[in-house]
């Protein structure tokens, strides 16, 4: 049986890549691939189904919808793009964050009960192809390893990354840390590692999310 999938992303980035040669992509255009990847089994639930208009609608409206969405789903992935975060903008008056808060907190309906989804962030490239703007391949202690720019992202991303209650570390250079393992609860891999590997990703973000009384989770915008 296939897993049911909320998309988290911001719609109207268009500072990434071109797919296909088309100059004109934005982050929706990546969201619709996702799908070659996965399981043919697996459903996916977008912030508006293909063809779907939902401007006329209230934010309260819209809001419900994605509720329901949300809550019928198992996992949430989160689209990390450029320009996701709107500066000017509180994190509380953004749609992402509140997607990902709902994807955390175990719901009740009646007589059923959603748990807390698993979630993983996949980095989309830039409009030049680097990742940089977030994932920095680096070198630490004379080994290969990524630092990821956290301050670029929604507090609640950022609050549920390296938030293991038992960490694996090791200092490094110039008062650098290593973490080691499964240190995040929210995961999060590049574009061009998913698509060659996006159901162990997947698996991952559940066996992590299996684990999440091992985590410090914040649940809140």
């Amino acid at each position: 049986m296939g897993r049911k999938i909320f998309v988290s992303y911001k719609y109207k980035d268009t500072d990434v890549y071109p797919l296909d040669g088309n100059r004109n992509t934005n982050v929706r255009a990546y969201v619709d691939k996702i799908e070659d990847y996965l399981d043919s089994t697996d459903d996916i639930y977008k912030g508006e189904s293909d063809d779907e208009d939902l401007s006329h609608l209230s934010d309260d409206t819209i809001w419900e919808k994605l509720k329901d969405r949300i809550y019928d789903s198992s996992v949430t992935i989160v689209i990390i793009s450029p320009k996701m975060k709107e500066r000017k903008k509180t994190d509380n008056s953004q749609w992402i964050p509140w997607e990902i808060s709902y994807s955390l907190k175990e719901i009740t309906r009646a007589d059923r009960v959603s748990r807390s989804n698993a979630i993983l962030a996949v980095t989309l490239p830039d409009s030049n192809g680097s990742y940089e703007y977030f994932i920095k391949d680096n070198s630490c202690c004379d080994s290969p390893c990524r630092t990821l720019k956290r301050y670029t992202l929604f507090d609640i991303l950022r609050k549920n990354m390296f938030n293991q209650k038992q960490k694996q570390t090791k200092p490094c250079d110039e008062g650098k840390t290593i973490y080691y393992g499964d240190s995040s609860f929210i995961r999060s891999v590049k574009w061009s590692y998913f698509v060659n590997n996006a159901q162990s990703s997947i698996d991952k973000a559940v066996e992590i999310k299996e684990k999440i009384d091992e985590y410090d989770i914040c649940k809140e915008v």
